[in-house]
């Protein structure tokens, strides 16, 4: 499928509505574009992520993950059932599947957790840390979303792919930090 935009900027937004994908206006601070922003922040930093040597495989993964934000994006602009229903690229088990093999490749590869893991160590792990928790910022969103609008349909599996993420935002700071060997551990009590 092509996209092709023909203006930046269109002065639609100005008053502060946006425009969902079957063209009702909704206020910027609504619970939907509130979900929908999150997610584009999530895949931005996802962005800055591939700028830092990563983990053989982890590059690959992440510009296939960035793809799936955007088909989720529309998936939550466009209900299912919808007027766009055949234009819409819907988040899919599959794709939930395939994060979770992730997910199992990336533990397997990695030193048994000791204790609880702080962000840090390298920069690639600190960065996959602030993915993990903007993905769970989003998924914080959408859910309020979800519980503002109980009539409108949602797809289940954007929850769960959204979740699976996540945890391989999690696996993969691991893996940046040789193989969990430089991770940052938690020591309960250790300033006191």
């Amino acid at each position: 499928m092509t996209v092709r935009l023909d203006r930046l900027v269109t002065r639609t937004g100005d008053q502060g509505t946006t425009a969902l994908a079957d063209g009702t206006r909704v206020a910027k601070h609504h619970p939907l574009i509130e979900a929908i922003g999150s997610v584009d922040e999530a895949n931005s930093v996802l962005g800055l992520v591939l700028t830092e040597p990563l983990p053989a495989g982890v590059a690959e993964e992440l510009q296939r993950v960035q793809n799936d934000l955007f088909d989720l994006g529309g998936d939550l602009a466009v209900p299912p059932g919808g007027p766009y229903e055949e234009k819409i690229q819907r988040v899919s088990a599959i794709q939930v599947s395939r994060l979770e093999t992730a997910v199992a490749a990336a533990t397997n590869q990695v030193e048994p957790l000791r204790s609880f893991v702080l962000p840090g160590g390298s920069r690639a792990a600190a960065l996959l840390h602030v993915a993990r928790t903007t993905v769970r910022r989003a998924e914080r969103s959408l859910t309020a979303a979800i519980a503002a609008d109980t009539v409108r349909p949602w797809n289940p599996e954007i929850l769960r792919y959204l979740n699976r993420l996540s945890d391989l935002c999690f696996a993969w700071s691991r893996l940046a930090n040789d193989g969990g060997r430089s991770d940052v551990l938690w020591r309960p009590g250790a300033n006191r």
